[in-house]
């Protein structure tokens, strides 16, 4: 019964024509990046993002994805000539210091950007993108349960669109770049 009140109040508020506001995504934030200097969003000011969440010790998700959004990048700038940078931001700051971010994004391209941060303002930007993560004890170490969206964030710092992990690379990049040509 109480199901189908919530339901019935439902259906009269979208036929009222009142709409619930929607989150926000995204935001200010202060880090560091693998070469050990203080980064901020406006650090970006002028290049657009490809944003992914995960972290080093990943066993397989992690660099499977981190991967595919170099491809993506690279697809995005033949496509459109506009170059979006891949940025992957930890979510395990107790291991991934700057050193280890920078010996672990250089694998995948030197345009491969890596930030990391005390665990208050890693708390801080995943609560501004609404990225799930928790820690996972296996033994006598952990694993990182997460999320696993990829985020365009525009020229400008503000969020623009996310794409799921199993939307096939090419339908990413042709809304990446139809979204950045949207945004321009």
């Amino acid at each position: 019964m109480r199901r189908l009140s919530f339901v019935l109040f439902a259906v009269c508020l979208v036929a009222s024509g009142v709409h619930a506001a929607s989150p926000t995504v995204g935001g200010s934030f202060q880090l560091t990046d693998q070469d050990g200097h203080a980064v901020t969003q406006s650090s970006f000011a002028g290049r657009p993002l490809l944003l992914y969440f995960g972290y080093t010790s990943c066993p397989d998700i992690c660099p499977v994805d981190l991967a595919k959004i170099v491809k993506i990048a690279g697809a995005v700038r033949e496509a459109s000539g506009v170059t979006v940078t891949p940025v992957f931001v930890t979510i395990d700051p107790e291991r991934d210091t700057p050193a280890r971010l920078q010996a672990y994004v250089r694998a995948f391209g030197k345009d491969v950007v890596g930030l990391t941060g005390t665990t208050t303002q890693i708390g801080a930007i995943t609560d501004e993108y609404h990225v799930y993560f928790k820690k996972v004890p296996v033994d006598g170490g952990y694993l990182m349960d997460h999320s696993t969206m990829l985020f365009l964030v525009g020229a400008n710092g503000a969020y623009l669109d996310h794409y799921g992990r199993k939307l096939p690379e090419e339908d990413v990049v042709k809304r990446v770049v139809t979204t950045l040509r949207g945004a321009g």
